[in-house]
């Protein structure tokens, strides 16, 4: 039986203020309370994964290599805050990508549940009890198709994408009101 638990993030709006394409690391800015967020998920448990669609890969508006500096300052800054992810995917791929290479519909895409499956195979995770804060519906819908509780907060897009008519489990103003909910959920 699976017993690991996870709390899933989306990146931009979530964990990083969304600046819309983020394509330079000195942009990157973490939210409030997100590192802090993060130490007590880990503290009490649960395993900590960025699961982020980063499409701007596809459209041409950064590189692979780029992206990693992005990714390297991210976890920089949360060292300094005391926190660490267990893992972090994304998917840099578009069906109308600009990018040939990155040009093409994929499962790991959210809505698409890829990124969560893998870290479930990865860490033996049990997604009934597992969580995914995300700030749009995309987000929503991929969590409630992985079988997790779906949360929205209200930083970034706040859930007015309206890509889908995924509904929430539960709604925050941000990732550390959300991390200690799920905390108090024992």
């Amino acid at each position: 039986m699976r017993t690991t638990r996870a709390v899933f993030l989306d990146r931009d709006g979530v964990l990083i203020e969304d600046v819309h394409y983020l394509s330079d690391p000195d942009r990157l800015k973490l939210i409030a309370g997100a590192a802090q967020a993060v130490v007590s998920l880990r503290a009490a448990g649960y395993k900590v994964v960025v699961a982020s669609n980063q499409s701007g890969v596809a459209r041409g508006l950064l590189s692979l290599t780029r992206l990693g500096q992005i990714h390297k300052r991210l976890r920089a800054d949360l060292k300094a805050g005391g926190a660490r992810l267990d893992a972090l995917y994304f998917c840099p791929h578009h069906p109308e990508g600009a990018v040939a290479r990155y040009r093409r519909t994929c499962l790991c895409r959210k809505p698409g549940t890829g990124m969560i499956r893998q870290a479930s195979r990865r860490f033996k995770l049990n997604l009934e009890r597992s969580f995914f804060i995300g700030d749009t519906t995309v987000d929503l819908k991929a969590a409630q198709d992985a079988g997790c509780q779906a949360i929205l907060v209200r930083t970034g897009k706040g859930g007015k994408d309206g890509s889908y008519g995924a509904r929430p489990d539960a709604v925050f103003d941000d990732l550390p009101a959300a991390a200690a909910w799920i905390l108090a959920q024992g």
